[in-house]
């Protein structure tokens, strides 16, 4: 498939006007609308936006290449533009970009034209190739340039294939640009260089050009350039780099050089890299594996208390679970949710998850013991999240251990050596701190059951406050977090004010893109309704587009709101069981008609807050 059928004069525009971010992705989608690409203009948006919340796709050197699949495409396309003054794209170097390339996947997406894409995004990076585009004086100039260049295809099998000196994979989050990106970078590289070298992608078609046995065992490096988990057990015995798949298309000169250098780790056959003991321990790799516990866990506390809240309106509660006074079948919702059921498994799951997030499957095991023996004990949330770190890492010392194993007993370590070390360990650190961990958390129960209603109102203003500061960032994760370790301890008061808050910022910027349209841009107003919908939802990163655009004026409109949410919230009494789901639960809550009250105030005055700060826009 030719480039130009992706890439149309209709389709390029060398004078963007935006000055945002946001603006210049409206602008690209735009284009693309205006050329038949998409059935739905609002939806792609989203898809992009939604993209673009996991990470900016703002590469270095001036160039970001966003991208998105949808069910909103109608057909794949590309929208390429050149904003000359340049836009803070939240680079990759912190610069600002200034050639953009918007990559549109239909949701049923097809291979035969990525490897062109690929080869198109890479030459953005070159220099002299973006010399030529600002050079370029018509949209037809643009499309010359691009289809000028022949896409660098890796050689047939069987020929000049005799030896594979580094075998690669590479794969992003999305598997669209940057996989096929650095895929390309490296094999034109590594021609460049005279090394051999065979690259596999996992990308949004699946896995292509894999790679067999037989070029791994020739190999004398691999080099993983990843943005998503992957099997590595396949690459046991072998030096491996593994770093970023930004990484690859930035530099990938200094990359081969290092796997050729002999650089890198030797891979172990568990799939962990045996020479990496005491990596894994940056904030950010905690918060990934606490995190990943939380989502885990999320189905049993919102099932369990849907079920808790549903058997409660009968009247029936944890210690009348008898049938005597009530239909049979509302004390065994109870029990399905309660104690006994999904809310009994809360700590277990969650310090199960945590270990398996650090130590992958031999993880799981231990830290799940471990947190059930810390349920039993009454440590609570506490206990279960230090338990599955506690799991987990002592899988890791394992492995590490177990690294100078003769080859012959490999194959006992899975279902041996490191269940048996994990669970020796995670019972260790359990007999030390379970003593002090349940004070702690007896401490925590009583703290909020003895609050007065002054202290109640000053940590629901908090609470909602924290979901509002980075809209579904760390701090939102960590009240959120909060609010469950709440229901645990028995007092649901917390997770209504969480709740209450994180409603407030997509809901007010809904709100006021139709009370005050004259202080947003075209489209903004058009994605007051979304907002709103996500709003409902409890769906706090809603608001992230237009926090992005005016951080200094909206982010403060949106906290002042959500803390006068949490805070009413809170004195109103309202008890929420159900960490999530927005309209859908708030039947459930205790002073339903109060909690809305309490939502809709703080969302009013979010609006308003926002509606007098920000300043018109032009039209």
């Amino acid at each position: 498939m030719p480039i130009m059928d992706l890439l149309s004069e209709d389709c390029i525009s060398l004078d963007l006007r935006a000055t945002s971010k946001l603006g210049v992705l409206a602008e690209l989608v735009d284009i693309l609308d205006g050329a038949g690409k998409l059935k739905d203009r609002e939806g792609f948006l989203q898809a992009v936006l939604a993209r673009e919340a996991t990470g900016s796709t703002g590469l270095e050197q001036g160039v970001a290449i966003p991208h998105a699949r949808s069910d909103s495409v109608r057909e794949a396309g590309i929208a390429f533009g050149v904003a000359r003054a340049g836009v803070d794209f939240a680079a990759l170097d912190g610069q600002p970009s200034h050639f953009f390339m918007l990559i549109a996947e239909p949701e049923d997406v097809d291979s035969r034209h990525l490897d062109i894409l690929a080869s198109a995004s890479c030459h953005l990076i070159d220099a002299d190739f973006r010399r030529r585009l600002l050079e370029a004086a018509t949209a037809a100039d643009v499309v010359r340039l691009f289809a000028g260049d022949e896409p660098v295809a890796p050689p047939p099998e069987g020929e000049g294939r005799s030896v594979v000196l580094v075998a690669a994979v590479t794969s992003c989050p999305a598997g669209i640009s940057h996989t096929y990106m650095a895929a390309d970078c490296l094999r034109k590289t590594a021609r460049r260089m005279g090394i051999d070298i065979k690259v596999e992608t996992h990308g949004a078609v699946g896995v292509m050009d894999r790679l067999s046995s037989a070029d791994i065992e020739r190999a004398e490096a691999v080099v993983l350039a990843v943005g998503r988990k992957i099997s590595k057990d396949r690459f046991a015995g072998k030096r491996v780099i593994e770093v970023r798949v930004a990484d690859a298309i930035r530099n990938p000169e200094k990359l081969l050089v290092r796997a050729l250098e002999g650089k890198g780790s030797i891979q172990d056959d568990a799939g962990e890299h045996a020479e990496t003991w005491g990596a894994g321990y940056r904030v950010s790799d905690l918060y990934r594996h606490l995190m990943n516990g939380v989502s885990n866990v999320l189905p049993f506390v919102i099932a369990g208390g849907i079920l808790i809240s549903l058997s409660s309106r009968f009247g029936v509660d944890s210690t009348s679970l008898g049938p005597a006074d009530h239909h049979a079948w509302v004390a065994w919702l109870m029990r399905l949710g309660g104690p006994d059921g999904a809310f009994g498994l809360m700590v277990p799951v969650l310090a199960g998850f945590i270990g398996r997030s650090i130590a992958d499957r031999p993880g799981f095991m231990p830290a799940m013991v471990g947190g059930f023996i810390m349920a039993q004990a009454g440590a609570g949330f506490i206990g279960g999240m230090l338990a599955g770190l506690a799991g987990g890492y002592g899988v890791q010392l394992a492995k590490h251990i177990c690294r100078v194993l003769p080859q012959r007993l490999v194959a006992i370590r899975d279902i041996l050596i490191y269940p048996f070390l994990g669970l020796l360990c995670v019972g260790g650190f359990v007999f030390l701190l379970i003593e002090p961990v349940v004070v702690l958390n007896h401490g925590l129960a009583q703290w909020l059951r003895g609050l007065e209603l002054g202290g109640r109102i000053l940590l629901g203003a908090l609470l909602g406050g924290l979901m509002a500061a980075d809209m579904g960032g760390p701090i939102n994760k960590a009240a959120f977090t909060f609010g469950i370790i709440a229901i645990e301890t028995g007092n649901y008061l917390p997770q209504a004010a969480v709740m209450a808050g994180g409603m407030v910022p997509p809901l007010a910027l809904g709100i006021a893109s139709m009370l005050f349209a004259s202080r947003f841009n075209e489209t903004e107003r058009h994605s007051g309704t979304a907002c709103l919908l996500m709003g409902a939802c409890f769906i706090t990163e809603g608001a992230m587009p237009y926090a992005a655009a005016d951080p200094r004026r909206v982010i403060p409109s949106c906290v002042l709101g959500a803390s006068a949410a949490g805070a009413l919230s809170m004195a109103f009494g309202c008890e929420l069981l159900v960490p999530h789901g927005g309209v859908f639960v708030i039947p459930l809550v205790r002073h339903w008609p109060e909690y809305l009250l309490a939502i809709s105030s703080g969302a009013l005055l979010a609006a308003c807050l926002v509606g007098m700060l920000k300043r018109p826009q032009p039209r």
